[in-house]
């Protein structure tokens, strides 16, 4: 990666010159986006594991796990969309040479995003059994129960999810995508070491994988704060903002706000579409679980490259070289789409033995495929467009954009043919997942139209 400690001594005046390299070499782009694409991995290992092991307790216990991880979404995605505005706000001042606002930036991020959190969090166990019942009306008296128990124990989880995606978020946009990594290896050991400890060890069934994943993102948030105070880094944060600095905080929600309205709204879609879903049968809800569990890993390849997405085209946007932030974009857009193709065919190659896996039984597993199968079409052919572009956009503080796109893609298509699809017309499961897929085409069309117009390179953020 570029040497950022030098930015420490370089003036923010300093202009970049044109005939100077470009910012990123093809072996910079490697060494950023091959941790952040392992990191994803050991990421999704956390969600396998909880499922496959609670899987052994009964299908009422992966039930209730999915449909309280659709709500713990819902807050995980407005976590990610402050760090996000955060880290876009980092690299643009890493970008300018400016490493000093960037902590500064950094500290207002960490200020907000605990703040956010822990009233999420007091409020989620407050009203633990209004919002679950308010949602899932007609669920089972069993998935309720266990929907509940991890409900309350994920909630207070929520403080160090976001401290710990602020903190990653901040590393990623110095370039460092080693310390995410490694520290998402540490919390996956934890994690999984825990959850065979207390569901098979101790017999806590859902309680023990809510626990364990508890401990493991503390652990995570404190070993992310611990390191971003040395002072070897670009970007050292020692002391953290008592006050906020609007200043600051303005250009983080500029990018933060808009993403999280989108990711919000979109959010709250899945879980208008989980209850129509807990509406289908124990069968469809556990297939959607294990459907979406796999999903994650067919898609792991361009998440993490759009995470690379954000740290590259912040830095060419803060730098002043905006046609390099376009030709990086379409050159990742490729790696994806090469990545998503040989991973799935991959996956389509063993769908038998990862269904078997999961323990289900005969109807459960039939569906699961099948929507494996849909999701693996998709992910080879839309999913890059729909996804890994708004990074770039996002990036570049093109944001008012992507959100109107995404919460129109997402209530017209997703939401609606969801409806329309899977309840008035029968297709029960597979009408919700078609009606996703067209969602990803509807998204896709309108964010290659705004890379090729050329107008998000006019945004700045800072």
């Amino acid at each position: 990666m570029k040497r950022f400690s030098q930015l420490r001594e370089a003036p923010p005046e300093r202009q970049i010159s044109t005939a100077e390299p470009p910012l990123f070499s093809q072996k910079q782009l490697i060494s950023l986006i091959i941790p952040l694409v392992i990191e994803q991995l050991l990421a999704i290992t956390v969600g396998m594991a909880d499922t496959m092991m609670v899987s052994n307790v009964g299908e009422v216990a992966v039930s209730g796990i999915s449909l309280v991880d659709t709500i713990n979404n819902l807050f995980t995605t407005i976590f990610i969309a402050l760090a996000t505005g955060g880290s876009v706000v980092v690299a643009q001042y890493i970008g300018k040479r400016e490493p000093h606002n960037a902590e500064e930036a950094a500290r207002q991020v960490f200020l907000a995003i605990v703040t956010l959190s822990t009233l999420i969090a007091a409020l989620s166990i407050v009203f633990n059994h209004s919002i679950l019942a308010f949602l899932y009306r007609d669920l089972d008296p069993q998935v309720m129960e266990n929907a509940q128990t991890y409900f309350y124990i994920s909630a207070l989880s929520y403080p160090f999810l976001g401290l710990y995606n602020s903190g990653a978020g901040i590393f990623r946009s110095m370039g460092n995508s080693k310390v995410t990594m490694y520290t998402s290896l540490v919390m996956n050991v934890v994690n999984i070491t825990l959850n065979a400890v207390l569901i098979f060890g101790f017999q806590m069934g859902v309680a023990g994988a809510a626990i364990a994943s508890l401990i493991a993102r503390a652990t995570a948030a404190a070993i992310v704060l611990i390191l971003l105070r040395n002072p070897k880094n670009p970007v050292c944060v020692r002391t953290y903002a008592l006050k906020p600095k609007w200043s600051f905080i303005r250009h983080v929600l500029h990018i933060g706000v808009p993403t999280g309205l989108e990711n919000g709204m979109f959010q709250v879609g899945k879980i208008l579409i989980a209850a129509q879903v807990a509406g289908f049968g124990t069968a469809a809800i556990a297939a959607n679980a294990v459907g979406f569990s796999v999903a994650a890993v067919q898609i792991i390849p361009g998440v993490g490259i759009g995470l690379a997405m954000l740290t590259v085209v912040g830095q060419c946007i803060g730098a002043g070289r905006p046609e390099e932030a376009r030709a990086y974009t379409w050159k990742l857009l490729k790696w994806i789409y090469l990545s998503h193709l040989a991973l799935n065919a991959l996956i389509f190659l063993g769908l038998n033995v990862i269904v078997r896996l999961y323990g289900l039984q005969n109807e459960t597993a039939a569906i699961a495929k099948n929507l494996m199968i849909m999701y693996g079409l998709g992910a080879i052919t839309i999913w890059a467009p729909s996804f890994s572009i708004p990074n770039a956009l996002r990036a570049a503080g093109d944001v008012k954009f992507t959100m109107v796109i995404s919460i129109l893609s997402m209530w017209l298509c997703r939401v609606l043919l969801s409806f329309l699809l899977g309840s008035f017309l029968g297709w029960g499961i597979y009408g919700v997942w078609a009606a996703m897929l067209m969602d990803w085409v509807f998204r896709g069309i309108f964010f290659i139209a705004r890379i090729r117009q050329g107008k998000w390179l006019e945004h700045e953020s800072v």
